[in-house]
């Protein structure tokens, strides 16, 4: 007996334009500009197949000749992350650019898989779904690598915290990623979360994960060996996300938002992620799996030409073997979905069996679609009929590559004569401590638990450090201590005034965080988040970030092992701030000599490692208090950034420090307020060392951003042994002060000479912004 659905499913079925009908008919009108494609790559394609490409290939070409796919604009500048390296940055590195993810050897037979991804227009379209699948994504590439995941990040960027669509964005976006996450059961340990009206149409939602596996576990997105078996399983395919790389990701948002675009934004569901995860990892553990290839941007046209093109080989694959949620969608639909929580691998043959007995053990639907070939082909059926024959490396490798005009900003040499050092500074204490006060409650500096008490931190039982401590740091073996620490970064005001010292910022901020956990850095994965590339000026904003970042590795000696560029973020003729996030894995030998950023112990003596200078552009207090943007961003300095860490770990080795805490934005006054803030132990502080020594003023002490620092506590047992240490390495070090208990009464913070807060006041100054603008924060019942 027929089956209603089926039939009517095949009564509706589309005739597919298969090879045959396109060189019958080359003169038929294609919507290939609807799809992304520009005149010149439309022509390029037809030269390429010596004919015009059916709707199946032209699906293909759109999505992966795509800005988000194929980085047309980007790869002339991303190539110097490769070119720019020595033997001993690529010393512990497995795998580097090119495949779903980077993998790090960090020591005893262990390896870390990191990388960072964009999911900024879809956030904004859908908030909730954008930011969830945004996770579900990294989550995979990670999956793909062969590793278990075992943590996320988030690095978020919002419009300004009072205006009315912020708070739609927020608690859509928070929400998803924690929804996302804490279903997975993976640890959210860190990230950013930034307000500035240039996001305000144009969120960034970068979401970072990584995995830890065996040297022997690791796999690669390559399909070799004809006869193989390509196989599809995971969730069913559907109608959601199809254009999401092509049409909504490489594309701007024209004023008045992108509401017409949803339908390209995908839908996660993090239990049937879940499971997943757990089925790959048995097919790992059973060496059932020569390749493997997550579904993400561009779905099925990425997954089938990319695992061709990397393992130099052929595919066959019928498309009506793809188990559809949507039995109308054309061949077109089905190729271009990005639906979620999907996986394609290549399994020999003589494993199949066993392959399949795996996923039906976890109720994974699969398909096999097909097998790898040797002809050097991709040739893709529906029902019998050819749709697709191309090289994959022409699809998935030998896209486009654009020289874009360069054009140096006509606005950003005013920008940078507007100088910080023109604003009024004080020594008044009255106005230092009001200064004070608003800063600690502004709302990139306040207290984020409203965002972070929605996330799990500690699920799994591997978390040593997580939120707000500087990196978060996760157990990776728990017989011998051996972890990770990680840890991202960026200042996009800085990036502004200049992008290539912005860029090198955001690094050595990164690089400064993980080694005050006492872990050393080893390893970078960034999220280069730009505006449209066809604007000259941003171009070379891009440019110039991806050189300082290049050259800023190589003096710190750490190799770039994949990311992701973003363009196109900007809402009509406005782009963002120049945002690229840099994350940084250190490698920690036993998580038990990790070093938290806040003070536990009274009578510790506190030292400022480092020298300040006036450098107050670009800074939060000119932002804050003057509402200023101008100057130029701090001065960096690798190699005292490298002697740092070298000194900091050195320090942890030694168990010397009972906290460690950079100073990045907000200064010195910031970082008194997170380690007095962070287990409530108050302290005891004078300035006037710092002004003697460093020739600066009260407030330059407090606010200043000067590069290098870090605030440490030193218990004072161990005091004749850490300046030892300074002395001996030549790093400047001052004692500033002390940690302090009260008694009886209220721990409080004193600036000698300038101020008092008490610890209550600063906590409500610190943790009321956020829910003020949002509602209540979460708290554990």
């Amino acid at each position: 007996m027929t089956n209603p659905r089926t039939a009517t499913a095949a009564s509706v079925r589309p005739v597919a334009d298969t090879v045959e009908n396109a060189i019958a008919t080359p003169d038929r009108d294609q919507p290939y500009a609807a799809l992304g494609l520009k005149d010149d790559e439309y022509a390029r394609i037809k030269e390429i197949l010596g004919r015009r490409p059916t709707g199946g290939e032209l699906a293909m070409y759109s999505v992966m000749w795509s800005e988000h796919c194929s980085y047309k604009s980007s790869k002339v500048y991303l190539r110097q992350f490769g070119e720019k390296t020595n033997d001993a940055m690529t010393q512990r590195l497995m795998v580097g650019m090119g495949q779903n993810a980077g993998v790090v050897d960090i020591g005893e037979g262990w390896a870390v898989t990191f990388k960072v991804e964009s999911h900024n227009h879809p956030s904004y379209v859908e908030p909730f779904q954008g930011a969830a699948t945004g996770v579900g994504g990294i989550v995979r590439d990670i999956i793909s690598m062969g590793a278990r995941p075992v943590a996320v990040m988030d690095q978020l960027r919002f419009g300004a915290i009072d205006h009315p669509d912020t708070a739609r964005v927020v608690h859509g976006v928070v929400s998803g990623i924690s929804f996302y996450g804490n279903c997975l059961g993976l640890p959210n340990i860190g990230g950013e979360t930034v307000f500035d009206p240039v996001y305000q149409g144009n969120p960034l939602v970068n979401a970072l994960a990584v995995g830890v596996l065996r040297h022997e576990d690791l796999k690669l997105a390559n399909a070799s060996g004809a006869g193989n078996k390509v196989v599809l399983f995971g969730a069913r395919t559907g109608g959601d996300g199809i254009g999401g790389a092509s049409i909504l990701a490489s594309d701007t948002f024209a004023d008045g938002g992108g509401g017409k675009k949803r339908p390209a934004v995908q839908v996660g569901d993090p239990f049937a992620e879940k499971v997943l995860i757990e089925c790959c990892l048995e097919l790992y553990r059973g060496d059932l799996v020569e390749a493997i290839q997550d579904l993400g941007a561009a779905g099925i046209s990425c997954a089938t030409s990319e695992l061709a093109a990397n393992g130099n080989s052929g595919m066959r694959v019928d498309l009506d073997g793809v188990l559809l949620r949507d039995p109308t969608l054309t061949p077109e639909e089905i190729l271009m979905s990005e639906s979620q929580e999907r996986m394609m691998a290549i399994v020999e043959p003589g494993k199949l069996d066993d392959f399949l007995a795996v996923t039906r053990k976890w109720d994974v639907e699969t398909s096999v679609l097909g097998e790898v070939t040797g002809g050097g082909r991709l040739e893709i059926f529906w029902h019998g009929e050819q749709i697709v024959d191309v090289d994959p490396s022409t699809v998935a490798v030998d896209g486009p590559v654009y020289e874009r005009p360069v054009a140096y900003p006509s606005w950003i040499d005013a920008l940078q004569d507007d100088s910080a050092r023109a604003l009024a500074r004080t020594d008044d204490a009255a106005t230092l401590r009001d200064q004070f006060t608003r800063l600690v409650s502004s709302p990139n500096l306040a207290d984020t638990s409203w965002v972070t008490n929605q996330y799990d931190y500690y699920v799994m039982g591997n978390t040593a450090l997580a939120f707000p401590d500087d990196a978060g740091m996760v157990r990776v073996d728990e017989e011998t201590g051996l972890g990770f620490a990680i840890a991202t970064d960026c200042n996009g005001r800085f990036c502004q005034l200049d992008p290539y010292a912005g860029a090198q910022l955001a690094l050595a901020e990164a690089y400064r965080n993980v080694a005050a956990t006492g872990a050393e850095p080893t390893a970078v994965t960034d999220c280069l988040n730009f505006g449209s590339p066809e604007n000259p000026e941003v171009m070379w904003q891009f440019s110039r970030a991806v050189e300082g970042l290049a050259d800023a590795c190589v003096e710190l000696g750490i190799p770039v092992t994949g990311g992701n560029v973003s363009f196109y973020n900007q809402t009509g003729d406005a782009p963002i701030f120049p945002t690229p996030v840099v994350g940084v894995l250190g490698i920690i030998d036993d998580v038990a000599r990790r070093v938290p950023s806040g003070w536990q112990d009274a009578g510790d003596n506190i030292y400022l490692l480092g020298v300040t200078s006036t450098e107050l552009s670009g800074s939060a207090w000119a932002s804050t208090i003057h509402g200023h943007l101008g100057g130029r961003p701090p001065r960096v300095d690798l190699a005292q950034e490298k002697h740092l860490a070298q000194l900091l770990h050195a320090a942890s080795q030694q168990s010397l420090l009972a906290s460690a805490h950079d100073l990045s934005d907000g200064g010195l006054a910031q970082a008194l307020a997170d380690c007095v803030l962070r287990f409530g132990v108050g302290a005891r502080v004078w300035l006037n060392e710092i002004m003697e020594r460093d020739g600066v003023d009260a407030a330059s002490a407090l606010f200043s951003e000067s590069t290098g620092r870090v605030l440490v506590s030193v218990p004072r047992e161990d005091d004749v042994r850490f300046r030892g240490l300074c002395d001996g390495r030549g790093y400047p070090v001052l004692r500033i002060g002390v940690t302090d208990a009260s008694p009886a009464g209220e721990n409080e913070l004193e600036v000698q000479g300038v101020f008092r807060i008490g610890l209550d006041e600063l906590r409500s100054l610190s943790t009321g912004t956020l829910p003020a603008a949002f509602g209540p924060t979460v708290v554990e019942g």
